[in-house]
């Protein structure tokens, strides 16, 4: 935002925002219109800048592409921004999941703040697309485990903590 900030009275300047929340069955979608209309501008002499995210893994091990884009607009190599582009993805990942941690340990440990634990809807996160864990039993195994209670895993795309990410206008938040 600040390099935004910057130039936002040159003449010469413009910005050109591509998002969207609703993937398509087959894929095709924000990250290749980018990489296009990146590669159009380029190719007619205008000088382009193109900053993507780290694509989630889900659909690159699910049944669609890996948000590298396809056909002439595509990022390569594929493997270098689909898996560990830039590792935003495994920091949401771990703070997410240490979250769920933390309130499951605070219930066993005498649940100080009063916690129902069939009320709890703080879901832990895989960058995976992985069916089997989108509704598990959790706790089983003894006192020691926790109690047993009904939850699941989300995309860590779709956490709580990625909005907060994606909301933020600074990274010095998180330092």
């Amino acid at each position: 935002m600040d390099v935004l900030r910057k130039f936002k009275d040159h003449p010469m300047g413009k910005l050109i925002d591509i998002t969207a929340i609703t993937p398509t069955p087959l894929g095709e979608g924000k990250t290749v219109t980018t990489i296009g209309l990146t590669q159009g501008l380029g190719q007619i002499g205008k000088k382009v800048i193109t900053t993507l995210r780290q694509p989630s893994m889900g659909p690159v091990f699910g049944i669609k592409g890996g948000a590298a884009g396809g056909g002439y607009s595509q990022v390569v190599p594929m493997e270098d921004i689909n898996i560990h582009f830039t590792g935003d993805i495994h920091a949401v990942e771990a703070a997410n999941n240490l979250l769920a941690a933390m309130i499951d340990t605070s219930i066993l440990l005498g649940n100080p703040l009063n916690i129902d634990p069939m009320t709890v809807m703080w879901n832990r996160v895989l960058d995976t697309n992985d069916r089997a864990l989108r509704d598990i039993v959790i706790g089983l195994g003894g006192k020691e485990n926790g109690y047993p209670r009904q939850t699941g895993f989300d995309m860590a795309v779709a956490s709580e903590v990625m909005a907060i990410l994606a909301l933020a206008d600074s990274s010095r938040i998180f330092a």
